[in-house]
């Protein structure tokens, strides 16, 4: 064989070696591309995604679209060809692993916890509409959850209402761990609540869950491993009654951030004027109780699902602006948002055609 000939094959036999290495070898990082966007007016899967039994409710045009991230599994590994083809390509974001999946997350924890964040971005939804049309809600403080193995374990469930703690009322989640932490390690608090089952069968008469008879559970407190501080295990949160049914259908969707375009939806549904004016709508963003909105991963994504769905218009949230700016999506406005009240007042703006009144992203 020639020298030639023999620098050919080493050549080809080298480039095969490296084109099987970007094949096989896998690499510790995930990938995010533009998911489906899902009108919150409109139907999913044949059923209506927002429906409202025991008041009166209004059709509506025009589009307020959720928008959703399509993200690698937990237990997905790429190959370095797949990582290179994601760091080249317009629609795809290439992320280190653990930045999605901490702490060796498994696939099916990741699906569990957002299970539990859409479930929780659900209420407070339905929570800050119903408030932005001034119609009371009853909230309480709840266990949500008792740590594994914690001092409450077996003493509290989660779903009891907490109604005070050594006889201090509790108003918010806030005040259980600021009246636990007044102790020292080892010592008891004394709980009152209103166990699950008797709160849940409250509500299904009708009744107030916090108004059911309590009782005291006594539980003996530890120091807690990072701070030394008093614990006692347990998650607190917050429950509602909603004084009629507001139901969200939307399968195979987790995380918090449909939160803000499900309240928008739902205040459309229960106003006789159309929020958009037919205008198509898109937006993400998180929401609590008192309609505050917070920020969301993936909003490049986002913002391309939104405009390939021909959305004109993307409620941003103001602290995503910055990243949503720098890659701009076209002709896509992307409209800063900080609370419920400017998502409805940058509505108002869409619904009379006055844009310039539409307080717009602007870069850093």
């Amino acid at each position: 064989m020639s020298r030639r000939h023999a620098t050919i094959l080493a050549s080809v036999l080298l480039l095969i070696g490296m084109l099987s290495a970007v094949a096989v070898i896998r690499v510790p990082y995930s990938e995010l591309s533009p998911g489906p966007t899902v009108n919150t007016l409109g139907e999913h899967g044949g059923d209506p995604v927002l429906s409202v039994e025991g008041h009166e409710s209004f059709d509506t045009t025009g589009h307020l679209n959720m928008t959703t991230v399509r993200v690698t599994s937990a237990d997905y590994r790429m190959t370095l060809g797949e990582a290179l083809y994601g760091w080249l390509a317009d629609d795809a974001a290439v992320v280190p692993h653990d930045s999605l999946y901490p702490d060796g997350t498994t696939a099916e924890e990741a699906e569990e916890e957002n299970a539990e964040e859409f479930s929780r971005s659900q209420e407070s939804a339905k929570v800050a509409a119903l408030r932005e049309l001034g119609i009371e809600v009853d909230t309480r403080t709840v266990v949500r959850a008792v740590v594994k193995d914690g001092p409450a374990e077996g003493s509290l469930r989660a779903g009891d209402v907490i109604k005070a703690v050594d006889g201090e009322p509790v108003e918010a989640p806030a005040d259980v761990a600021e009246l636990v932490t007044e102790h020292e390690p080892g010592e008891a608090a004394v709980f009152t609540v209103v166990p699950v089952k008797a709160a849940t069968a409250a509500e299904k008469a009708g009744e107030d869950p916090a108004a059911a008879d309590t009782r005291e559970v006594t539980v003996t407190t530890r120091a807690a491993e990072d701070d030394g501080r008093a614990i006692v295990g347990i998650q607190a949160g917050t429950a509602h009654t909603f004084p009629f049914d507001i139901d969200i259908q939307l399968a195979d969707v987790g995380g918090p951030s449909a939160g803000l375009m499900f309240a928008l939806g739902i205040v459309d549904k229960l106003t006789r004027e159309d929020l958009t004016g037919g205008a198509f709508v898109a937006g993400t963003g998180t929401i609590d109780g008192a309609g505050a909105v917070g920020p969301i991963g993936g909003v490049t994504m986002k913002t391309r699902a939104a405009e390939a769905a021909g959305a004109e218009y993307f409620l941003t949230p103001a602290a995503n602006c910055a990243t949503a700016v720098a890659d701009p999506p076209g002709d896509l406005r992307l409209v800063r948002v900080e609370t419920m009240d400017d998502a409805m007042t940058a509505l108002e703006a869409i619904r009379a055609d006055d844009t310039d009144a539409l307080p717009l992203c602007r870069a850093a």
